[in-house]
């Protein structure tokens, strides 16, 4: 009979939040384990020092690299799971022979822990029971004497390892963050909650629960002493006026009293102020994916502005910085999303409506002048900035398909009958045009892409040239150059844009797809242009 796996989760670092059943294993246990850094005392073994029995036999399980450099041949990631498959040989060894064993995690097994790894490789083979333990964030919230949540606040958890700017994105869209990993990535998390408009009320926790536990605001705290047991808090209650008493100065270094008599302030009182003139409201195109495809005119815009308004992808895609607001929302409450945009612009604040491409281009222009049309709204000027739209983007990776007239139809029948749809494209086709076609499937629309197909073909030859871009300037992007009779509707998806061309489309040798800029009037087909 082989014997149990343990994950024990020992807390944030005091042995009295050490919970009773994972006291328990631990002081039965034939085999105690943990992981440890190379010239380091495990910290997991500390914290559980009084409760491992004199008998029990301990694996030491010490990282070949934690943060340096390795000549691993798989690099950082190749030593690691090496290890791990270590590791978990020398656990299964002890369980094969009938022995129990507790593998000791600092906080909890499954955040952020080592002990994963090890019950990837061995919870299908051996009798698995996992006792969770406190989070070193809940300890630090604890310090911090905060809430950190409240009601239905939204509280995110990140990694201090995001890279800047998506970190920043995060920040400024959350009520509630916890930020995990610091140590040298400090400067970078620091640098991220000023853009988001977050650092006044951060709060830095090191060491929470343990006698050199120290807290202060984060916007006074020296880099270089910021040690990987240390966590980040940005509390719900900042939004609603309420900080935390850390960050507003009631407390500050290790050892010093707690204030006396400190309380949370309560929501303020409400916002009375008068709405000054209209702003101007920017409609404006933020390319098909690239940051290079970004126009000047764009970049510079939503560098001003306030308040970003617009589907979430595209709201994504615009750096966060300090004092802008972002607004995200779906993809089918264009109207909605116009209406805010406009509400805040008729308070006087500067706004952003974003979209992919050219917002002009089945893109946000149109829902924002058709909101516009209320009279409440006949004081707020609309201008529309110009942006790449996805048609030139596939154009162009292709050559110069649109070189002469061509026509661009959506093949989305939620804002317009299919049959408009279908006879626009019988139109186009007999008119022998180019035809740019976008929204040709997404998950729900897969038969709207096979009718198109059937309703050219009556007026195409099968040999039509077809350009299928994917994700065109964006990761995974690809480029097929195929027929008309050829196209496979089931390889089309939302991510796709399609290029018909017209009967003078050619394919040159090095397959470059261009369309004459002439057309051969009728009859004279055949003849050979000077």
């Amino acid at each position: 009979m082989t014997g149990r796996f343990h994950g024990v989760g020992v807390g944030p670092g005091d042995p009295e939040l050490i919970t009773l059943k994972a006291a328990r294993l631990i002081a039965g246990a034939d085999v105690v384990a943990y992981h440890a850094k190379a010239g380091k005392r495990s910290n997991a073994r500390r914290i559980a020092s009084d409760l491992v029995p004199g008998t029990a036999i301990e694996e030491e399980l010490t990282y070949p690299v934690t943060t340096g450099t390795t000549d691993h041949p798989g690099g950082y990631t190749g030593a690691l799971a090496d290890f791990y498959e270590r590791s978990a040989l020398r656990l299964a060894g002890h369980l094969d022979a009938g022995r129990d064993v507790v593998l000791l995690s600092e906080g909890d097994p499954l955040f952020y822990g080592s002990y994963m790894y090890m019950h990837d490789r061995l919870s299908e083979r051996y009798p698995t029971e996992i006792v969770p333990g406190i989070p070193a964030f809940a300890a630090a919230t604890s310090a911090a004497e905060s809430p950190l949540a409240r009601q239905t606040d939204v509280l995110t958890v990140l990694p201090g390892t995001l890279p800047e700017p998506e970190l920043a994105r995060r920040l400024a869209d959350t009520d509630a963050a916890v930020v995990m990993k610091l140590g040298r990535t400090f400067p970078a998390v620091r640098r991220a909650l000023e853009a988001a408009g977050r650092l006044e009320h951060a709060v830095y926790v090191e060491r929470a629960s343990m006698e050199e536990e120290r807290r202060l605001p984060v916007a006074e705290v020296d880099p270089a002493s910021v040690p990987y047991f240390s966590v980040i808090l940005v509390t719900g209650d900042s939004r609603n006026g309420r900080r935390s008493r850390v960050a507003s100065g009631a407390a500050g270094a290790a050892g010093t009293a707690r204030a006396s008599g400190a309380c949370d302030s309560g929501p303020g009182p409400e916002n009375t102020a008068v709405p000054g003139d209209p702003a101007e409201l920017l409609v404006v195109g933020l390319g098909p994916g690239p940051d290079h495809w970004l126009t000047t005119e764009v970049s510079d815009a939503l560098a001003g502005v306030d308040h970003v308004v617009g589907y979430g992808p595209y709201v994504d895609r615009v750096p966060q910085r300090a004092g802008l607001t972002r607004h995200a929302s779906g993809n089918t409450v264009e109207l909605d999303r116009a209406r805010l945009a406009l509400d805040l612009a008729r308070k006087g604040e500067r706004v952003a409506v974003v979209s992919g491409g050219d917002a002009g281009v089945f893109g946000m222009a149109t829902a924002v002048f058709e909101a516009a049309d209320d009279p409440v709204y006949r004081d707020v000027p609309v201008r529309v900035l110009p942006g790449v739209s996805a048609v030139q983007a596939v154009a162009a990776r292709a050559g110069a398909p649109v070189g002469g007239d061509f026509a661009v139809v959506s093949l989305s029948d939620r804002l317009k009958p299919w049959e408009v749809v279908e006879g626009r494209l019988r139109a186009v086709a007999g008119a022998d045009m180019v035809l740019a076609v976008y929204n040709p499937a997404s998950r729900s629309r897969t038969e709207q892409i096979v009718t198109a197909q059937k309703v050219l073909l009556e007026h195409r030859d099968p040999d039509t040239v077809v350009i299928l871009g994917r994700s065109i300037g964006r990761e995974g992007e690809s480029l097929e150059v195929t027929t008309l009779g050829a196209l496979d509707p089931g390889s089309v998806d939302m991510r796709c844009l399609l290029i018909v061309g017209a009967s003078g489309t050619r394919v040159s040798e090095t397959g470059r797809v261009w369309t004459p800029r002439w057309v051969e009037p009728r009859g004279t087909e055949g003849t050979v242009r000077p």
